[in-house]
């Protein structure tokens, strides 16, 4: 019994310890990011072209830059959040856990990198494009800066999360948990599904939707086809 308290509160302690690092590292890199928010500000706006921006409540500008901040600092502090997560359960991991926990946590670095960037350099500006476009004659297409963050970011943190699907389905397919024929069985309802996900991801409108749901449905077909080779080859293994 007194071991297992003392386990427990070493565990505690490095926990607490493994927090304190990843707090101040998000601080920091929050602070270094508020230095430089003009050209952060620069590469937001950047996919609405030449739109004029207003904000509409005096510290509405302030606060949309201390979320940016934010994320931003999280997002530089993020190779320290991840090794600090990592040293704490490697210690509880079997050598086979931690193989596939470090190829999770790589390759959901780059899936993810790989949705926002799509998102970024294709879908919000396609998306800000169309509804600039459905402006008249006097209704001028005015956006409140705090509601473009709030749009990009939603689409943003969308698609790196839906680039995840590959990895998913690699590792399910890897570790045996499904098949490909389950997938493959089960299409329809799983595209069903992507567009639910879609709709509850992405802001209230059909065209970001729809501009989800069509990268998804193509991961989804791509998943399954890997999910396929890695089947083979445990089938050649295993003669």
């Amino acid at each position: 019994m007194e071991d297992m308290r003392m386990s427990l509160i070493n565990h505690l302690d490095e926990l607490r310890k493994r927090v304190i690092i990843i707090s101040l590292a998000i601080i920091v890199g929050s602070l270094v990011s508020y230095a430089y928010i003009d050209l952060i500000i620069d590469l937001i706006v950047k996919p609405a072209k030449n739109l004029e921006f207003i904000y509409l409540s005096p510290p509405e500008l302030f606060l949309a830059y201390v979320k940016i901040s934010l994320a931003v600092g999280a997002m530089i502090a993020s190779p320290i959040v991840l090794v600090q997560i990592w040293l704490f359960i490697k210690p509880g991991l079997k050598k086979r856990e931690r193989k596939y926990l470090l190829f999770a946590l790589f390759m959901g670095i780059v899936f993810f990198a790989m949705g926002t960037s799509f998102a970024y350099f294709i879908i919000i500006p396609m998306t800000i494009d169309f509804f600039v476009k459905m402006a008249v004659d006097g209704i001028a297409p005015l956006f409140s800066f705090a509601n473009y963050i709030s749009f990009c970011s939603s689409l943003l943190f969308s698609f790196g999360l839906v680039f995840q699907l590959p990895l998913l389905i690699i590792l399910l397919s890897q570790l045996n948990l499904v098949s490909s024929k389950t997938f493959k069985g089960y299409r329809k309802i799983f595209v069903l599904l992507i567009f639910i996900v879609a709709a509850v991801l992405t802001p209230p409108d059909v065209v970001s939707q729809v501009l989800m749901a069509g990268p998804m449905i193509l991961l989804y077909e791509f998943s399954v086809m890997i999910a396929v080779i890695i089947e083979k080859r445990r089938r050649k293994k295993k003669k």
